[in-house]
């Protein structure tokens, strides 16, 4: 299959390297035409690196996978080249401004795409590219699943149709996993953090089934699954920024868990939604 991923950051190229493995053709685009490295793993050649979207509108499936606050901007960029193929959202977090999910702005945006899904899951990027065994939540439309399934057959797949649910619990880890390196420092012991880390998922549950999400989603992959892998290992971006707010350290990088805890607080006063812990949170870590 032929296959365009917008997006060249650690998590695009892995996700091309994975899915060039299995013999796809991938067309990997970045607005600089440059692509993440990996220690000790080779970018493959048969991977076509450019810095011109249009050389993704003949694509079979496209892997959308620029940070959250671009996502926006990089499907305006791309919708003069849409074919009508799935798009699958790899993207895990909210934009900054208008708290919205990545969904809903792909259906502003690009409102003539009728098959979408989103990949989420336990996924540090240096594994994937490696070749370290990864498992990930699919949701989304039947097309869009089984073309997922044929590109990313390196991978094991839960299958779902909970888009909602999937992108949530990918906000929802990004949130917590910044509370969690926080209260790893300024906890009074392991009780408390464990009390705050139970008590905060929870939280985003209850929001999540506010808007519609199936409750086996928190239990799946995109679910506890990421949630184990974020807000328990250093290596998590969103782990270690908590860490630097507690010890009132220079931030550097893009750090979802920051847009993604405001914009759940936004959303859920909206809705009128308790979430009393992520709201102290918040206001502890003075964001």
């Amino acid at each position: 299959m032929k296959v365009g991923i917008l997006g060249a950051g650690a998590w695009g190229t892995a996700l091309a390297i994975l899915s060039a493995k299995t013999g796809n053709k991938v067309t990997l685009w970045s607005y600089d035409g440059l692509t993440s490295k990996f220690e000790g793993v080779k970018t493959l050649t048969s991977i076509k690196t450019t810095k011109n979207i249009q050389d993704l509108q003949n694509m079979d499936l496209w892997l959308v996978v620029t940070p959250a606050a671009y996502f926006r901007e990089t499907i305006k960029k791309s919708a003069a080249f849409y074919n009508g193929k799935p798009v699958i959202i790899c993207t895990k977090g909210i934009e900054p401004d208008s708290h919205k999910f990545m969904s809903e702005i792909l259906q502003e945006e690009l409102p003539n795409c009728k098959d979408f899904g989103v990949l989420s899951g336990p996924q540090f990027a240096a594994e994937v590219a490696s070749g370290v065994p990864t498992g990930s939540t699919l949701a989304g439309t039947k097309n869009t699943i089984t073309a997922g399934k044929k590109i990313l057959s390196g991978m094991y797949l839960e299958e779902s149709s909970d888009v909602i649910g999937s992108e949530i619990c990918g906000v929802g880890k990004n949130a917590i996993a910044l509370i969690s390196g926080f209260t790893s420092i300024k906890s009074g012991g392991e009780n408390e953090k464990a009390l705050i880390f139970t008590r905060a998922w929870n939280e985003v549950v209850d929001f999540g089934l506010a808007n519609g999400a199936n409750i086996r989603s928190f239990l799946g992959l995109c679910g506890i699954g990421d949630l184990f892998l974020s807000a328990t290992s250093i290596t998590s971006r969103n782990y270690s920024a908590g860490v630097s707010f507690a010890k009132k350290k220079k931030i550097v990088g893009t750090v979802e868990g920051i847009s993604a805890l405001n914009g759940l607080i936004f959303r859920s006063k909206k809705q009128k939604i308790a979430i009393p812990v992520l709201k102290d949170m918040k206001s502890k870590m003075d964001l």
